[in-house]
């Protein structure tokens, strides 16, 4: 019989049914030390949470995680609040104790995520961050193809987020569905809620960035606030365009937005080698686009691999379906769960952790900086 793992979770929106889902299913499917076991949820609002916790099947309930953090039967705390909150949770988890895994972006700016993570790294608590698209099968793939040298040299990085839910003057700021809206709970706009998760992948897949230069606009300067009732500035980026030169000589073009008529997710990336290129898109997320300049010149194309293959082919399939049948967006927090889990039972830790996540936040605050400045900046 697999090891109770008891989560607590601080939080119970979008991200909290993702990761519920994920801690629910992830033994079903893989074969693990350790079974995660849904102890108590935590939220402001008790009939909200009791509601949640029903639906998901959480034992138990908390309005202050304070006292959620300090149950002694609680084993490992998911941090799924907004950014704001994320380190003043951490640093008392970490106090306590306990496992931590936070929803991103790590902190509100570099200063805060140095604190969160010499904070776990002093305590010596188990800690990953919920950058779920690395753990897309197919994106896991294009790190394997590039680990094993198929691209060859780096050349280009390109990768775009767009979305187009703000486009309305109409559209509040903050509150409880609205507060990535608010710069005083998300710290910034689409860099820290898409382009860091660009950033992440881009980081783990072709290495370090060096330096950036970035320009941010906001498009609708004021909007009411949920809270206050009055007419407020808007501090938040809207959109976010950046170049970027890597560690290793390749540059980059990154692209977000939630002003994209028409785009309600669009996620891609692509990555020119000096053999072969890769290509990838969250709308059909089971297919890696390929390119091998090795191939026989008349059959040289672009080709779709399908990622769903088992016996070790495709990373993480064996564990689903029958060849040919894909999975989906709510599959990679289960893989993120399960490699967790698997890092408990190794000792060997699974990615991103607070460190680094660190990195990725030093990128977005790079980009921010660049963006007021009008200049180049060093990252970190």
């Amino acid at each position: 019989m697999p090891k109770p793992l008891n989560i607590g979770m601080i939080g119970y929106g979008f991200m909290g049914r993702a990761h519920s889902n994920a801690y629910r299913r992830v033994n079903n499917f893989f074969n693990l030390e350790y079974q995660p076991v849904l102890k108590a949820v935590c939220a402001r609002d008790a009939e909200k949470a009791k509601a949640f916790a029903e639906t998901w099947g959480y034992e138990s309930i908390e309005t202050d995680w304070k006292k959620l953090i300090a149950r002694k039967d609680i084993d490992a705390v998911d941090i799924c609040t907004p950014n704001n909150l994320h380190k003043e949770i951490a640093l008392a988890a970490a106090a306590a104790g306990k496992m931590i895994l936070c929803e991103k972006p790590l902190a509100m700016n570099s200063e805060e995520g140095a604190e969160m993570v010499a904070a776990v790294e002093k305590a010596g608590v188990p800690n990953i961050v919920w950058y779920n698209y690395r753990r897309v099968p197919a994106v896991t793939m294009a790190k394997q193809l590039i680990d094993e040298g198929r691209l060859g040299r780096i050349f280009h990085y390109r990768a775009v987020f767009l979305q187009d839910w703000t486009i309305s003057t109409d559209l509040p700021q903050g509150g409880e569905a609205l507060w990535r809206l608010d710069v005083n709970a998300a710290g910034s706009g689409v860099t820290g809620d898409l382009l860091a998760h660009c950033i992440d992948t881009a980081l783990w897949l072709n290495g370090s960035i060096d330096t950036v230069s970035a320009m941010t606009e906001t498009f609708i300067k004021e909007r009411k606030h949920n809270l206050t009732g009055k007419v407020e500035k808007v501090g938040i980026d809207d959109a976010c365009a950046f170049l970027a030169r890597f560690k290793n000589g390749s540059l980059a073009t990154f692209e977000s937005t939630r002003y994209a008529r028409g785009h309600k997710a669009l996620y891609t990336f692509e990555i020119n080698g000096e053999k072969a290129s890769i290509a990838w898109d969250l709308h059909d997320l089971h297919r890696l686009s390929y390119f091998d300049h090795n191939d026989e010149s008349k059959l040289r194309a672009w080709r779709s691999i399908h990622v769903t293959d088992h016996g070790g082919e495709h990373p993480y399939m064996d564990h689903w379906w029958v060849p040919g049948l894909q999975i989906g967006y709510e599959h990679s927090f289960v893989h993120q769960v399960a490699d967790f889990l698997e890092g408990l039972a190794t000792g060997k830790p699974a990615g991103p952790t607070f460190r680094d996540a660190l990195e990725t936040q030093q990128v977005c605050d790079a980009v921010l900086k660049s963006a007021r400045a009008g200049s180049w900046e060093k990252v970190g």
